[in-house]
Protein backbone atom coordinates (compact mmCIF):
# COMPACT_ATOMS: atom_id res chain seq x y z
CA UNK A 1 0.00 0.00 0.00
CA UNK A 2 1.16 3.37 -0.91
CA UNK A 3 1.68 5.82 1.99
CA UNK A 4 -0.34 8.88 2.25
CA UNK A 5 0.57 11.61 5.04
CA UNK A 6 -1.89 14.13 5.85
CA UNK A 7 0.16 17.70 6.27
CA UNK A 8 -2.72 19.90 8.10
CA UNK A 9 -3.24 23.31 10.28
CA UNK A 10 -0.17 25.51 8.12
CA UNK A 11 -0.25 28.04 5.69
CA UNK A 12 -0.09 26.66 2.53
CA UNK A 13 1.38 28.98 -0.23
CA UNK A 14 -0.16 28.28 -3.53
CA UNK A 15 1.18 29.69 -7.02
CA UNK A 16 -1.91 32.14 -6.43
CA UNK A 17 -1.70 33.11 -3.13
CA UNK A 18 -2.22 31.47 0.37
CA UNK A 19 -4.05 29.02 1.96
CA UNK A 20 -4.68 30.09 5.66
CA UNK A 21 -5.55 26.47 7.06
CA UNK A 22 -4.39 24.46 4.44
CA UNK A 23 -3.83 20.65 3.81
CA UNK A 24 -1.64 19.19 1.83
CA UNK A 25 -2.05 14.80 1.07
CA UNK A 26 1.15 13.13 0.03
CA UNK A 27 1.02 9.48 -1.56
CA UNK A 28 4.34 7.90 -2.16
CA UNK A 29 6.53 11.06 -3.87
CA UNK A 30 3.86 12.83 -5.26
CA UNK A 31 1.29 15.66 -3.91
CA UNK A 32 -1.99 13.75 -4.11
CA UNK A 33 -4.45 16.84 -2.96
CA UNK A 34 -4.20 20.71 -1.54
CA UNK A 35 -6.32 23.04 -0.61
CA UNK A 36 -8.66 23.94 2.49
CA UNK A 37 -8.20 21.79 5.73
CA UNK A 38 -11.75 20.22 6.42
CA UNK A 39 -12.78 20.83 9.66
CA UNK A 40 -14.52 17.18 9.76
CA UNK A 41 -13.72 15.77 7.02
CA UNK A 42 -10.26 15.28 6.01
CA UNK A 43 -10.60 13.16 3.30
CA UNK A 44 -11.91 15.78 1.36
CA UNK A 45 -10.01 18.39 -0.84
CA UNK A 46 -10.38 21.57 -2.60
CA UNK A 47 -11.40 20.87 -6.45
CA UNK A 48 -9.31 24.00 -7.54
CA UNK A 49 -6.57 22.18 -6.16
CA UNK A 50 -6.70 18.48 -6.20
CA UNK A 51 -9.12 15.53 -6.15
CA UNK A 52 -10.45 13.95 -3.01
CA UNK A 53 -10.71 10.23 -2.69
CA UNK A 54 -13.92 9.29 -1.26
CA UNK A 55 -11.98 5.49 -0.29
CA UNK A 56 -9.51 7.88 2.63
CA UNK A 57 -12.68 10.36 3.60
CA UNK A 58 -12.18 10.21 7.46
CA UNK A 59 -12.45 12.29 10.44
CA UNK A 60 -8.58 13.34 11.61
CA UNK A 61 -8.06 11.67 15.01
CA UNK A 62 -4.36 13.44 14.70
CA UNK A 63 -6.03 16.71 14.63
CA UNK A 64 -3.65 19.09 17.25
CA UNK A 65 -1.86 15.47 18.52
CA UNK A 66 1.32 15.60 16.02
CA UNK A 67 1.95 12.86 13.99
CA UNK A 68 -0.12 9.81 14.29
CA UNK A 69 -1.79 7.11 11.97
CA UNK A 70 -5.56 7.29 11.03
CA UNK A 71 -7.87 4.35 10.87
CA UNK A 72 -6.69 3.71 7.87
CA UNK A 73 -2.72 3.24 8.33
CA UNK A 74 -2.41 7.01 6.89
CA UNK A 75 0.13 9.35 8.47
CA UNK A 76 -1.50 12.60 10.07
CA UNK A 77 1.01 15.57 10.66
CA UNK A 78 -0.96 18.61 12.55
CA UNK A 79 1.26 21.71 12.16
CA UNK A 80 -0.69 24.61 13.46
CA UNK A 81 1.03 28.43 13.39
CA UNK A 82 3.50 26.90 10.53
CA UNK A 83 4.23 27.46 6.52
CA UNK A 84 4.16 24.80 4.28
CA UNK A 85 6.30 26.08 0.82
CA UNK A 86 7.62 24.35 -1.76
CA UNK A 87 11.57 23.22 -1.22
CA UNK A 88 14.05 25.57 -2.45
CA UNK A 89 15.59 25.14 -5.73
CA UNK A 90 19.53 26.58 -5.95
CA UNK A 91 20.76 27.70 -9.08
CA UNK A 92 24.33 27.82 -7.84
CA UNK A 93 25.55 26.42 -4.77
CA UNK A 94 29.16 25.02 -5.01
CA UNK A 95 29.41 22.78 -1.31
CA UNK A 96 28.59 22.88 2.77
CA UNK A 97 29.16 20.51 5.26
CA UNK A 98 32.80 21.04 4.71
CA UNK A 99 32.74 19.41 1.56
CA UNK A 100 33.10 20.81 -1.75
CA UNK A 101 31.92 20.01 -5.14
CA UNK A 102 35.05 20.84 -7.13
CA UNK A 103 36.81 17.73 -4.63
CA UNK A 104 35.57 15.57 -7.43
CA UNK A 105 34.25 12.60 -5.32
CA UNK A 106 30.80 11.51 -4.97
CA UNK A 107 31.32 11.13 -1.17
CA UNK A 108 32.26 15.04 -0.75
CA UNK A 109 29.35 15.55 -3.58
CA UNK A 110 27.11 13.93 -1.53
CA UNK A 111 27.97 15.68 1.95
CA UNK A 112 27.05 18.49 0.13
CA UNK A 113 23.84 17.74 -0.79
CA UNK A 114 22.90 16.52 2.29
CA UNK A 115 23.93 20.29 4.03
CA UNK A 116 21.89 21.85 1.60
CA UNK A 117 18.56 19.43 1.86
CA UNK A 118 18.78 19.50 5.66
CA UNK A 119 18.25 23.52 5.18
CA UNK A 120 15.30 23.24 2.65
CA UNK A 121 17.09 22.70 -0.83
CA UNK A 122 15.48 19.89 -2.61
CA UNK A 123 16.74 20.67 -5.59
CA UNK A 124 20.38 22.24 -6.76
CA UNK A 125 23.32 22.57 -9.68
CA UNK A 126 26.62 21.45 -8.41
CA UNK A 127 28.70 24.57 -9.48
CA UNK A 128 32.70 24.38 -9.95
CA UNK A 129 35.32 26.74 -9.56
CA UNK A 130 37.49 27.70 -12.06
CA UNK A 131 40.55 24.64 -12.43
CA UNK A 132 42.20 23.13 -15.39
CA UNK A 133 40.34 22.11 -18.13
CA UNK A 134 41.09 18.73 -17.58
CA UNK A 135 40.65 18.98 -13.61
CA UNK A 136 37.01 20.33 -14.57
CA UNK A 137 35.82 17.82 -16.93
CA UNK A 138 36.76 14.92 -14.55
CA UNK A 139 34.60 16.54 -12.04
CA UNK A 140 31.89 16.95 -14.61
CA UNK A 141 32.72 12.78 -15.37
CA UNK A 142 32.19 12.52 -11.79
CA UNK A 143 28.86 14.98 -10.62
CA UNK A 144 26.99 13.56 -13.89
CA UNK A 145 26.64 10.12 -12.60
CA UNK A 146 24.72 12.11 -9.40
CA UNK A 147 22.88 13.52 -11.94
CA UNK A 148 21.34 10.24 -13.45
CA UNK A 149 21.35 8.93 -10.25
CA UNK A 150 18.34 12.03 -9.26
CA UNK A 151 20.56 13.62 -6.28
CA UNK A 152 21.58 16.94 -8.39
CA UNK A 153 19.88 18.72 -11.52
CA UNK A 154 23.09 19.10 -12.92
CA UNK A 155 26.03 21.20 -13.21
CA UNK A 156 27.27 24.70 -13.83
CA UNK A 157 29.84 25.56 -14.56
CA UNK A 158 31.38 28.65 -13.12
CA UNK A 159 35.06 29.74 -15.01
CA UNK A 160 37.47 29.53 -16.19
CA UNK A 161 36.23 31.87 -18.99
CA UNK A 162 35.94 34.68 -16.87
CA UNK A 163 37.37 38.26 -16.53
CA UNK A 164 40.45 38.76 -14.56
CA UNK A 165 39.65 42.09 -13.89
CA UNK A 166 36.21 40.32 -12.15
CA UNK A 167 38.01 37.06 -11.04
CA UNK A 168 36.57 37.35 -7.15
CA UNK A 169 37.51 33.65 -5.82
CA UNK A 170 39.01 32.55 -8.56
CA UNK A 171 42.77 31.44 -9.64
CA UNK A 172 43.55 34.19 -11.94
CA UNK A 173 46.21 32.12 -13.51
CA UNK A 174 43.90 29.53 -14.46
CA UNK A 175 41.36 32.14 -16.51
CA UNK A 176 41.53 32.04 -19.94
CA UNK A 177 38.86 33.58 -22.70
CA UNK A 178 36.07 31.18 -24.03
CA UNK A 179 37.10 29.20 -26.88
CA UNK A 180 34.16 27.61 -28.34
CA UNK A 181 35.89 24.45 -28.38
CA UNK A 182 37.29 24.55 -24.31
CA UNK A 183 32.97 25.32 -23.93
CA UNK A 184 32.53 22.36 -26.26
CA UNK A 185 34.90 20.15 -24.25
CA UNK A 186 33.47 20.78 -21.14
CA UNK A 187 29.62 20.31 -21.96
CA UNK A 188 30.72 17.62 -23.68
CA UNK A 189 32.23 16.15 -20.45
CA UNK A 190 29.27 16.42 -18.54
CA UNK A 191 27.19 14.15 -20.68
CA UNK A 192 24.37 15.85 -21.08
CA UNK A 193 24.27 17.18 -17.59
CA UNK A 194 25.05 20.34 -18.06
CA UNK A 195 22.94 23.16 -17.13
CA UNK A 196 24.25 26.30 -16.90
CA UNK A 197 27.65 28.30 -17.59
CA UNK A 198 29.23 31.56 -16.24
CA UNK A 199 31.22 33.54 -18.75
CA UNK A 200 32.30 36.90 -19.55
CA UNK A 201 30.73 37.85 -22.79
CA UNK A 202 33.42 40.76 -23.81
CA UNK A 203 35.91 38.04 -24.01
CA UNK A 204 37.71 36.58 -27.41
CA UNK A 205 35.15 33.86 -28.34
CA UNK A 206 32.66 35.27 -25.62
CA UNK A 207 29.72 35.69 -28.20
CA UNK A 208 30.32 32.30 -30.01
CA UNK A 209 30.15 30.80 -26.91
CA UNK A 210 26.77 31.91 -25.68
CA UNK A 211 24.90 30.92 -29.21
CA UNK A 212 27.46 27.40 -28.51
CA UNK A 213 25.61 27.13 -25.20
CA UNK A 214 22.32 27.98 -26.28
CA UNK A 215 22.36 25.37 -29.15
CA UNK A 216 23.25 23.11 -27.06
CA UNK A 217 20.29 23.97 -24.85
CA UNK A 218 22.71 25.24 -21.97
CA UNK A 219 22.04 28.15 -20.07
CA UNK A 220 24.75 31.13 -20.98
CA UNK A 221 25.03 32.92 -17.93
CA UNK A 222 26.90 36.45 -17.96
CA UNK A 223 28.88 36.47 -15.15
CA UNK A 224 32.54 37.47 -13.31
CA UNK A 225 32.70 40.13 -16.49
CA UNK A 226 34.15 43.48 -17.32
CA UNK A 227 31.23 43.97 -19.57
CA UNK A 228 29.48 47.49 -20.96
CA UNK A 229 25.88 47.75 -21.42
CA UNK A 230 26.10 47.70 -25.11
CA UNK A 231 28.35 44.27 -25.58
CA UNK A 232 25.93 42.65 -22.78
CA UNK A 233 23.00 43.50 -25.38
CA UNK A 234 24.92 41.62 -27.21
CA UNK A 235 25.25 38.53 -25.04
CA UNK A 236 21.28 38.62 -24.47
CA UNK A 237 20.80 39.00 -28.41
CA UNK A 238 23.49 35.23 -28.92
CA UNK A 239 21.21 33.65 -25.96
CA UNK A 240 22.64 34.90 -22.60
CA UNK A 241 19.33 34.50 -20.17
CA UNK A 242 21.04 34.64 -16.80
CA UNK A 243 22.88 36.82 -14.52
CA UNK A 244 25.24 35.10 -12.08
CA UNK A 245 24.66 37.16 -8.66
CA UNK A 246 23.65 40.30 -10.12
CA UNK A 247 25.33 42.98 -9.10
CA UNK A 248 28.44 40.96 -7.71
CA UNK A 249 32.10 40.57 -9.79
CA UNK A 250 30.57 43.30 -12.68
CA UNK A 251 30.75 46.87 -13.20
CA UNK A 252 28.39 48.93 -10.84
CA UNK A 253 25.47 50.14 -12.31
CA UNK A 254 26.39 54.45 -12.99
CA UNK A 255 24.87 57.47 -14.29
CA UNK A 256 26.33 57.56 -17.77
CA UNK A 257 28.13 53.87 -18.05
CA UNK A 258 25.39 51.35 -17.04
CA UNK A 259 27.05 48.65 -17.54
CA UNK A 260 25.50 45.14 -17.50
CA UNK A 261 23.46 45.07 -14.62
CA UNK A 262 21.06 47.80 -16.64
CA UNK A 263 21.61 45.63 -19.46
CA UNK A 264 20.53 42.54 -17.82
CA UNK A 265 17.62 44.12 -15.25
CA UNK A 266 16.26 45.65 -18.04
CA UNK A 267 15.56 42.49 -20.69
CA UNK A 268 12.85 40.05 -19.86
CA UNK A 269 14.42 37.08 -20.80
CA UNK A 270 17.18 37.62 -18.25
CA UNK A 271 16.70 35.66 -14.78
CA UNK A 272 18.91 37.66 -12.20
CA UNK A 273 20.43 35.78 -9.17
CA UNK A 274 20.31 37.48 -6.14
CA UNK A 275 22.80 36.22 -2.86
CA UNK A 276 20.75 37.59 -0.19
CA UNK A 277 22.78 37.44 2.89
CA UNK A 278 23.37 41.03 4.24
CA UNK A 279 27.00 40.70 2.70
CA UNK A 280 26.98 40.59 -0.70
CA UNK A 281 23.94 42.91 -1.35
CA UNK A 282 22.80 46.06 0.16
CA UNK A 283 18.88 45.94 1.13
CA UNK A 284 18.27 48.42 -1.83
CA UNK A 285 20.38 46.55 -4.25
CA UNK A 286 17.66 43.79 -3.49
CA UNK A 287 14.78 46.17 -3.78
CA UNK A 288 15.90 47.52 -7.05
CA UNK A 289 16.30 44.26 -8.75
CA UNK A 290 12.42 43.23 -7.35
CA UNK A 291 11.10 46.11 -8.62
CA UNK A 292 13.03 46.20 -11.56
CA UNK A 293 12.59 42.43 -13.14
CA UNK A 294 10.33 40.89 -10.21
CA UNK A 295 9.75 37.65 -8.79
CA UNK A 296 9.51 35.70 -11.87
CA UNK A 297 12.81 36.56 -13.06
CA UNK A 298 14.61 36.84 -9.99
CA UNK A 299 16.45 33.69 -7.99
CA UNK A 300 17.96 33.00 -4.79
CA UNK A 301 21.00 31.56 -4.54
CA UNK A 302 23.55 30.52 -1.68
CA UNK A 303 27.00 30.76 -4.12
CA UNK A 304 27.63 28.28 -0.85
CA UNK A 305 30.97 27.51 -0.85
CA UNK A 306 32.15 23.73 1.43
CA UNK A 307 32.00 26.36 4.78
CA UNK A 308 28.26 26.50 4.78
CA UNK A 309 26.48 24.87 7.47
CA UNK A 310 29.50 24.98 9.61
CA UNK A 311 31.57 27.18 11.57
CA UNK A 312 34.28 30.02 11.43
CA UNK A 313 37.83 28.51 10.08
CA UNK A 314 39.60 27.74 6.93
CA UNK A 315 37.82 25.52 3.99
CA UNK A 316 39.40 24.95 -0.08
CA UNK A 317 37.70 26.41 -2.49
CA UNK A 318 38.53 24.85 -5.49
CA UNK A 319 42.59 25.66 -5.51
CA UNK A 320 41.87 28.52 -3.52
CA UNK A 321 42.08 28.61 0.51
CA UNK A 322 38.98 30.34 2.08
CA UNK A 323 39.25 31.67 5.54
CA UNK A 324 35.75 32.49 7.50
CA UNK A 325 35.12 34.63 10.03
CA UNK A 326 31.52 35.43 11.30
CA UNK A 327 30.27 33.66 8.93
CA UNK A 328 31.76 35.53 5.85
CA UNK A 329 34.36 33.64 3.77
CA UNK A 330 37.03 35.83 2.13
CA UNK A 331 40.06 34.41 0.02
CA UNK A 332 43.24 34.35 2.48
CA UNK A 333 46.11 34.58 0.18
CA UNK A 334 47.47 35.50 -3.31
CA UNK A 335 46.72 37.96 -5.28
CA UNK A 336 43.00 38.18 -4.68
CA UNK A 337 43.33 37.93 -1.02
CA UNK A 338 40.62 39.69 0.77
CA UNK A 339 38.00 38.63 -1.77
CA UNK A 340 34.51 37.49 -1.23
CA UNK A 341 34.55 33.88 -1.44
CA UNK A 342 31.18 32.61 -2.37
CA UNK A 343 29.07 32.46 1.00
CA UNK A 344 28.38 30.35 4.08
CA UNK A 345 24.49 31.31 2.98
CA UNK A 346 21.84 28.79 3.02
CA UNK A 347 18.29 29.34 1.27
CA UNK A 348 16.32 28.61 4.59
CA UNK A 349 18.39 31.79 6.14
CA UNK A 350 17.90 33.49 2.71
CA UNK A 351 13.92 33.28 3.19
CA UNK A 352 13.78 34.14 6.14
CA UNK A 353 15.93 37.38 6.19
CA UNK A 354 13.90 38.27 2.68
CA UNK A 355 10.60 37.93 4.87
CA UNK A 356 11.37 39.44 8.12
CA UNK A 357 14.19 41.79 7.27
CA UNK A 358 14.05 42.64 3.49
CA UNK A 359 10.15 43.07 3.82
CA UNK A 360 9.38 40.78 0.41
CA UNK A 361 5.70 39.40 0.83
CA UNK A 362 5.74 35.04 1.36
CA UNK A 363 4.27 34.65 -2.03
CA UNK A 364 7.18 36.64 -4.06
CA UNK A 365 9.51 35.05 -1.72
CA UNK A 366 8.52 31.92 -2.71
CA UNK A 367 8.59 32.50 -6.47
CA UNK A 368 12.32 33.51 -6.16
CA UNK A 369 13.11 30.65 -3.86
CA UNK A 370 11.95 28.09 -6.48
CA UNK A 371 9.01 28.63 -8.71
CA UNK A 372 11.40 31.23 -11.05
CA UNK A 373 14.54 28.74 -10.74
CA UNK A 374 12.57 25.52 -11.51
CA UNK A 375 11.21 27.02 -14.39
CA UNK A 376 14.49 28.52 -15.94
CA UNK A 377 15.58 24.69 -15.48
CA UNK A 378 12.61 23.65 -17.45
CA UNK A 379 11.48 21.27 -14.42
CA UNK A 380 8.46 23.59 -13.15
CA UNK A 381 6.29 20.43 -14.33
CA UNK A 382 7.87 18.60 -11.15
CA UNK A 383 8.97 20.81 -8.73
CA UNK A 384 8.98 24.71 -7.61
CA UNK A 385 5.53 24.77 -6.36
CA UNK A 386 2.93 23.16 -4.50
CA UNK A 387 0.73 21.68 -6.63
CA UNK A 388 -1.44 18.27 -7.17
CA UNK A 389 0.50 16.03 -9.34
CA UNK A 390 4.29 17.23 -8.72
CA UNK A 391 7.20 15.61 -6.14
CA UNK A 392 6.17 16.34 -3.05
CA UNK A 393 9.17 18.39 -1.80
CA UNK A 394 7.76 20.35 1.04
CA UNK A 395 9.09 22.75 3.32
CA UNK A 396 7.84 23.35 6.73
CA UNK A 397 8.40 26.74 8.29
CA UNK A 398 7.42 27.92 12.01
CA UNK A 399 5.24 31.22 12.29
CA UNK A 400 8.88 32.90 12.93
CA UNK A 401 9.65 31.42 9.14
CA UNK A 402 12.31 29.04 11.31
CA UNK A 403 13.21 25.70 9.43
CA UNK A 404 11.35 23.14 11.14
CA UNK A 405 10.76 20.18 8.66
CA UNK A 406 11.90 19.23 5.39
CA UNK A 407 10.41 16.76 2.52
CA UNK A 408 11.60 15.10 -0.81
CA UNK A 409 10.33 13.20 -2.82
CA UNK A 410 7.90 12.39 -0.09
CA UNK A 411 10.52 11.21 2.53
CA UNK A 412 11.65 13.39 5.53
CA UNK A 413 14.79 14.88 5.76
CA UNK A 414 14.20 17.01 8.56
CA UNK A 415 11.11 15.57 10.57
CA UNK A 416 8.65 18.38 12.32
CA UNK A 417 8.73 16.67 15.35
CA UNK A 418 11.96 15.36 15.70
CA UNK A 419 14.25 18.32 14.31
Amino acid sequence: MVQRTHLTGARVVLPEGVVDHGRVTVEGTRIAAVGPAPDAAPGQADPAHGQADPAHSHADPAHGQGDSATAHGERALDLPGGWIVPGFVDLHVHGGGGASFSAGTPEESMTAIRTHRAHGTTTMLASTVTGDLDDLARQAATLSELVEQGELAGIHFEGPFISPHRCGAHQPSLLRAPDPADVRKLVDAARGTARMMTLAPELPGGLESVRLLADSGVLAAVGHTDSTYEATIEAIRAGATVATHLFNAMPSLLHRTPGPVAALLEDERVTVELINDGTHLHPAMLELAFHRAGADRVAFITDAMGAAGMSDGRYPLGPMEVEVKEGVARISGGPTAGSIAGSTLTLDRAFRRAVTIDGLGVVETVRAMSATPARLLGIADRVGSVEVGKDADLVVLDDDFRLRGVMRRGAWVVHPELG
